[in-house]
């Protein structure tokens, strides 16, 4: 099924990092980075994980991307399956008040 474009407003609403948020990413670097802050949004208006690169909407990805100074591209070395992306995972549904 097609998806229409998201607008800035969409963007802003749903696709800005807060500051508290900002603070969980600061200490990740590059692929990592960027992978983490995706799987914050995404989660934080989901309430759900994506499952892969192919269910984030691009311009979603671009613009998450320019707050964490880290090129979009970078998303595709982000390792969607192991112990990684499971601490991520962790991480984020601890700063939710979240439990699996």
């Amino acid at each position: 099924m097609a998806r229409n474009p998201l607008d800035l407003d969409e963007l802003v609403k749903h696709w800005t990092l807060l500051k508290d948020e900002q603070a969980l990413v600061s200490g990740k670097r590059g692929a990592t980075r960027l992978g983490f802050a995706v799987l914050l949004k995404f989660y934080t208006q989901s309430g759900c994980f994506p499952r892969g690169r192919f269910e984030l909407p691009g311009e979603a990805v671009e613009f998450v991307a320019r707050q964490v100074q880290v090129a979009a591209y970078e998303l595709e070395a982000y390792e969607w399956t192991g112990r990684t992306v499971e601490y991520h995972r962790a991480q984020i549904r601890g700063h939710l008040g979240f439990r699996e």
